[in-house]
């Protein structure tokens, strides 16, 4: 049921895709169903280009024939990726997937940046599960301990004798914040003040628009609708 779901933000999201678009393309199952979706479109005659966030994406859309640009020229039209939590203000976690510094680069540079997710991504406070942090690796463990000074737990991702290393060449800590996340905009801006971050996985105030799918169908919420995120199925309540 789930990969249905996602599908149908998927979906939802291909309806706001125009012929001449420079598209992001995110990473991720739901991005990925995005992604397979401007090939369909490109191999229908539509022209478009994309930027994207992972080599994993980028060798999907090559294998789609999707245009790939790696330095674009002006803003993105349109991005859409897909988030690990969602809260009731549109902000996100994202990052479970590795990609998070690109994602976020690419988020930043579009016009408009659509998020697709199922009911299950819904929170009421970020922070359910782990925060991704990029950092570098040189003297990581003392970054580590800036890290843990700000009141959070961490675990190397792919753990310290084989570490998981990103399309960047640099390794990701797992934050995890007992009690959960209460100011997104102020813990992201300590986290982007500590010398060794490269990037974080809080994306606050990036949104535009929002695409959830639920046993109903996908449903728009932010900036196309106007309206706001219910948030009934936090993953708190389960």
């Amino acid at each position: 049921m789930t990969e249905e779901l996602k599908k149908a933000a998927a979906q939802k999201a291909l309806e706001l895709v125009q012929d001449g678009m420079l598209l992001g393309l995110g990473s991720g199952s739901t991005a990925k169903y995005f992604t397979e979706g401007v090939g369909r479109l490109v191999a229908e005659g539509m022209k478009l280009r994309a930027v994207p966030t992972s080599r994993a994406t980028a060798e999907l859309a090559a294998e789609l024939g999707i245009p790939i640009v790696q330095e674009p020229v002006g803003p993105i039209d349109l991005a859409v990726d897909g988030a690990d939590e969602v809260d009731g203000s549109l902000d996100l976690i994202k990052g479970r997937g590795g990609a998070l510094f690109r994602e976020k680069l690419v988020a930043a540079a579009a016009k408009r940046f659509i998020v697709v997710v199922d009911e299950s991504k819904l929170v009421r406070e970020l922070g359910v599960g782990v925060l991704p942090v990029e950092v570098l690796p040189f003297l990581w463990r003392t970054t580590a301990e800036r890290l843990t000074a700000l009141g959070a737990s961490l675990t190397v991702r792919g753990g310290e004798e084989a570490p998981y290393i990103t399309d960047n060449g640099n390794l990701i800590l797992d934050l995890l914040v007992e009690g959960g996340i209460k100011d997104a905009a102020s813990f992201g801006d300590a986290l982007k003040r500590t010398a060794g971050v490269v990037e974080h996985g809080l994306f606050v105030r990036m949104t535009d628009t929002l695409i959830v799918a639920g046993p109903e169908g996908p449903r728009v919420v932010g900036r196309l609708s106007g309206g706001a995120v219910a948030r009934p199925n936090s993953a708190q309540d389960k």
